[in-house]
């Protein structure tokens, strides 16, 4: 083989250990935005109303463990939706813009037909994003495939709401996985935790740590 080809492969099979290697630069999907600052003042818990926080929630370390059971009452005594127990977002209600949640979740296994992350609306359709944790994967709404084998393992999960362009983005593990239309103008809100939806297993839990909320520079 000549010694130009040799080297020619030389170099080739050196781009390829790189690339296997994870060597190679990629953008970053928080990359032009900026955090909003975020105290536990924002993170408006919503959990069955008939029992303490604790019963449902813990905060150890930094690592939010947020569970609930399909008997369980609602978030307050007036509303028939579904048991919940969810961190809502509080003071970044937004309606225009490009805005992002960011945070590394934890599914055990046996968890299914529950919502872990939200956008919502204040409007009637209630939501515009939900990823849902159903058999062992994570999908939008019951219908697209987001992530497979999510059970027992860290993802990060980057929702981004170009609310201007009516456009949702997610990313996990910093791969696009989804990108839909929205369902029109309104007022958002990002939302995390676990909420009772179709098929939902007796227990629910979802964990998560380092949550961010992100805003598009200018």
């Amino acid at each position: 083989m000549a010694p130009f080809t040799c080297l020619l492969f030389a170099f080739l099979a050196s781009l390829s250990m790189l690339k296997d290697t994870h060597l190679f630069c990629s953008a970053d999907p928080t990359d032009g935005f900026t955090d909003v600052p975020l105290t536990e003042y924002n993170f408006e818990m919503q959990w069955p109303y008939n029992l303490n926080l604790s019963d449902r929630y813990s905060n150890t370390d930094g690592v939010r463990r947020l569970w609930v059971y399909s008997t369980d009452k609602p978030f307050n005594p007036t509303t028939t939706t579904k048991p919940r127990t969810e961190i809502r977002i509080r003071g970044y209600d937004y309606s225009s813009g490009v805005w992002q949640f960011e945070g590394y979740g934890f599914v055990p296994n046996g968890t299914s037909g529950t919502s872990i992350v939200q956008i919502h609306r204040t409007t009637y359709p209630a939501t515009v994003l939900m990823l849902m944790v159903v058999d062992g994967q994570l999908k939008f709404y019951h219908r697209t495939l987001v992530e497979p084998n999510i059970y027992d393992r860290w993802m990060r999960v980057n929702v981004i709401h170009d609310v201007d362009s009516n456009k949702i983005t997610v990313f996990v593990n910093d791969v696009q996985k989804l990108e839909i239309e929205g369902n029109g103008p309104n007022a958002f809100y990002f939302k995390c935790g676990v909420y009772g939806q179709t098929d939902e297993t007796y227990y629910m839990e979802s964990m998560w740590r380092d949550i961010r909320v992100l805003k598009k520079d200018g």
